[in-house]
């Protein structure tokens, strides 16, 4: 009824129009602080990520993919962030170690889900490793559809003259004090619609020194940087008729000995957490069930991103805003029968449950998937007799009105 009223009176000749009945540009800022576990989080003095999560928006998730599992993922660096950028754990983006020599860029970034519905809209990147824009995002790649980032900062870890080297590694500590400060006047002046910003020094530190004030120096370093672009984005908000989402995470955590290192699937190594202002969250913003994979699929629905059913059915994560149908899913294979539990959110609706034997998906083709059947989501467990598969791979997918997951068993065709 506003926006009738507003434009009757417009064309009355009044000319009142207000930002008031304009619905609000949706806008979102993630950002990847290297290499702090979640010990450290709740326990050093983090003033700016505290006011970011206020009551709710801080949890404890999870790197790594499932432990023991076709989805295990090295708690590596570049492997962390493109994790997060997709939505999936590295059976799928095949980005196994900090050289990304074969990243499979069939398994979109959130980059790429938003030029290709919104081409107008403005992505920027802020990052001292240049690799992230060219190799992850795959900036104007012809394997990613040759989509543009509109404008980035980074590549400064090049820079010797500007930024010399020195063994301490102060030079880093510099790098991401001008990429965080560059970040928070472009988001103050441009507004770009979505903004990755990627800080790098925590790792260093811990790499150099483990757990040591200096590596707690610069976590506190880190928390000073991410206030740079929260006060960017409340002003945004204040003078522009914008709604901004931040979401703020690592990409691995530490070995619990020293803190110098990762790249293992132990407790500390893997633990990671989210921080965020979403003010829609929902049950998966929990321990032990949040993830990595989890931020896209947040992201997309939070900026009205609608990902392609073939593609969404590959989504490892599930969205931790707005409102979902269930969470904790649990498929297993026996007896020619694939049996599948859950813990439901919204107790009326049921569960679709459909089966692919090929993954055409992975080498850019589609798959054929057959509906087994469904179930009721209060019933919380179901269980269909599988079809026969000449290579034994199966992947199946659990479908409800909020969201979607995605299961593996054996083997996938080459």
């Amino acid at each position: 009824m506003q926006f009738k009223k507003a434009a009757t009176l417009l064309l009355l000749g009044i000319g009142l129009f207000s930002t008031t009945y304009a619905q609000k540009v949706k806008k979102t800022v993630f950002v990847i602080v290297d290499g702090i576990a979640s010990d450290l989080i709740e326990k050093l003095p983090t003033p700016n990520l505290h006011a970011i999560a206020g009551k709710q928006g801080f949890s404890k998730s999870y790197v790594g993919g499932i432990k023991g599992s076709y989805s295990e993922t090295p708690t590596i660096s570049a492997v962390g962030y493109i994790s997060e950028l997709t939505g999936t754990w590295v059976n799928k983006h095949n980005v196994w170690d900090n050289d990304i020599a074969a990243p499979n860029y069939n398994y979109y970034t959130i980059f790429r889900y938003l030029k290709q519905q919104y081409p107008s809209k403005k992505t920027a990147i802020f990052s001292s490793w240049e690799d992230n824009r060219t190799k992850l995002v795959g900036d104007k790649f012809a394997q990613t559809g040759n989509i543009a980032v509109d404008h980035h900062y980074d590549g400064l870890e090049n820079d010797t003259v500007n930024y010399p080297h020195d063994k301490k590694r102060d030079f880093m500590s510099n790098i991401d004090e001008s990429v965080s400060q560059h970040a928070a006047d472009y988001i103050k002046s441009d507004a770009p619609d979505l903004t990755w910003v990627y800080l790098e020094y925590t790792d260093d530190m811990g790499h150099m020194h483990g757990d040591s004030p200096e590596y707690y120096k610069a976590i506190e370093l880190a928390d000073k940087r991410v206030g740079y672009l929260w006060q960017a984005i409340q002003y945004r908000e204040k003078n522009f008729n914008e709604d901004w989402l931040i979401v703020i995470t690592t990409d691995h955590g530490r070995d619990k000995a020293t803190g110098k290192n990762h790249g293992g699937q132990s407790d500390r190594e893997r633990a990671s957490w989210i921080v965020t202002n979403a003010k829609s969250l929902n049950e998966e913003f929990k321990e032990p069930h949040l993830s990595a994979v989890d931020i896209m699929p947040s992201i997309a629905r939070f900026m009205d991103i609608n990902v392609p059913q073939q593609n969404a059915f590959e989504v490892d994560g599930i969205p931790f805003i707005g409102e979902i149908s269930f969470i904790q899913p649990a498929i297993s294979f026996a007896d020619g029968k694939v049996n599948i539990n859950w813990k439901a959110i919204q107790k009326k609706g049921d569960v679709k449950v459909f089966v692919s034997t090929t993954n055409q998906f992975k080498k850019g083709g589609k798959d054929e998937y057959t509906v087994l059947g469904s179930a009721p989501l209060a019933g919380q467990k179901a269980s269909f007799k599988l079809p026969e598969s000449s290579t034994g791979f199966y992947k199946v997918v659990l479908q409800a009105d909020g969201n979607n997951y995605n299961y593996w068993s054996g083997k996938s065709p080459e």
